[in-house]
C-alpha cells in the first residue's frame, strides 16, 4: 500500500475530510449521542459532548501517521459533519482494508453513506493501491449490507457468532471487493 492518509474527497454532495476539534458539537448532536445509531457499532452512544471533544481529539493527533484513514461525512449544503467513515482495520500482508461507516438518523435512506463509501473506495484503490476492501454487518442490520452491494461489494458470506456490538455477541455478513473487480468494472 502507498498510504496516503485521511485525504479530502469531494463528491456532488459530500466532501470527506479530517475531523477538527470544533465539530465535536455537531458530531455529538448528529450521530454520537444517538443509541438508534450506534445500536450496531462496537462503541457506545456517548454521554456527553466531553466524550465526543476526546475521540475527536485522538483523531486528530492520529492525522500525524499517513495510515490512518477516518473522514468526517459533511453534507455540503449544512457545511457540517453528518457521519464517519473510516478504515477500521487492516492487513499490510494482503494489501487489505476492513471499513466502517455511520451517519446520523436524519440523513438515513438517501444514498449518502452509499457516495461516501464509493468516493473511498475508488480513493483507496486508486490512490493508496489497495488490494482488497471488506466491510461487515451484524445480520440484524441488512441496510447497512445494501450500502456494500450498491457500492460494489460482493456477499462472501456470514460468520455465526464472530463478532462483538452492542447488542453482544452475533452474527455478520462480510463483503469485499478486490482491486482487479475494481478496475475490471471502471
Amino acid at each position: 500500500m502507498e498510504h496516503k492518509g485521511t485525504a479530502a474527497i469531494e463528491t456532488s454532495r459530500l466532501l470527506l475530510r479530517r475531523f477538527r476539534k470544533r465539530d465535536a458539537p455537531a458530531v455529538f448532536a448528529n450521530w454520537a449521542n444517538d443509541e438508534m445509531v450506534t445500536k450496531y457499532l462496537t462503541w457506545p452512544p456517548h454521554k456527553s459532548v466531553a466524550v465526543t471533544e476526546k475521540v475527536i481529539s485522538e483523531w486528530t493527533e492520529s492525522y500525524k501517521n499517513d495510515g490512518f484513514y477516518q473522514w468526517a461525512i459533511v453534507l455540503k449544503k449544512i457545511d457540517e459533519p453528518i457521519g464517519s467513515i473510516s478504515v477500521v482495520g487492516k492487513d499490510e500482508k494482503v494489501n487489505s482494508v476492513h471499513i466502517g461507516y455511520c451517519i446520523g438518523r436524519k440523513w438515513w435512506n438517501q444514498g449518502i453513506v452509499t457516495e461516501a463509501f464509493s468516493a473511498v473506495i475508488r480513493f483507496l484503490f486508486e490512490e493508496v493501491k489497495v488490494n482488497r476492501i471488506d466491510a461487515r454487518h451484524d445480520t440484524n442490520n441488512p441496510a447497512s449490507g445494501r450500502v456494500m452491494e450498491k457500492c460494489g461489494l460482493k456477499y462472501e458470506g456470514t460468520l455465526r457468532q464472530a463478532d462483538f456490538n452492542n447488542q453482544g455477541i452475533v452474527d455478520v455478513s462480510v463483503y469485499s471487493i478486490s482491486a482487479s473487480e475494481y478496475f475490471s468494472e471502471k
